[in-house]
């Protein structure tokens, strides 16, 4: 009976040595949860990231989504203003057109209202230093009333979608007249030497 109770003490002997100690079965514990921890905060980061970028897009495309149909709105804003400066040109001969510039005007007021909600906002042009951000220039005027480089004439209204240019507005701008071309002595003088 001896070799079996030997056989039992040496099996058990096998199964402490193949079973790892406390200690080293906490260690292992512990370095698990810690990876776990770290990829829970990874995916926690990551999540957050996705989280803003998903309503910063969303904002953007809400912001530019009107961008066409206001597009659309601005040649009836244009034709809008053309009515009024005419009915203004001829304003006085008949009472109809002092209707039609009040009925005109009450239209463009409540046009922009409705724009301005939609964060639609007209580009300052006379008077101001061209910006070729902003303006977009169909002709130099020769003007010594006011700095070079200067927006004289506002062709057609230009527009900001918030921060973001919607249509340039055209303009006019100054130019300095061009110096007289000196073909008298200086010439001469350079050319006899």
């Amino acid at each position: 009976m001896g070799t079996g109770e030997e056989q039992g003490a040496a099996g058990s002997d096998a199964a402490q040595a193949a079973a790892p100690d406390p200690e080293a079965r906490v260690a292992a514990q512990a370095r698990e949860l810690e990876e776990l921890q770290d990829r829970y905060l990874r995916l926690a980061a990551e999540f957050d990231n996705y989280r803003k970028r998903v309503v910063r897009e969303r904002a953007e495309l809400i912001r530019t989504s009107h961008e066409g149909l206001l597009l659309e709105f601005l040649p009836v804003l244009d034709n809008l203003d053309r009515a009024l400066a005419a009915a203004r040109s001829s304003a006085g001969s008949f009472r109809a057109s002092e209707a039609l510039i009040e009925g005109v005007e009450n239209t463009l007021r409540l046009f922009r209202g409705v724009l301005e909600k939609a964060g639609v906002r007209q580009i300052e042009t006379v008077g101001r230093e061209f910006d070729p951000v902003v303006h977009h220039a169909v002709e130099q005027v020769r003007v010594t009333e006011v700095p070079e480089n200067t927006v004289v004439e506002e062709v057609l209204r230009g527009y900001l979608l918030d921060q973001k240019v919607l249509r340039p507005a055209v303009v006019k701008v100054s130019t300095r007249a061009a110096a007289p071309l000196d073909t008298g002595g200086a010439s001469q003088g350079q050319g006899g030497e």
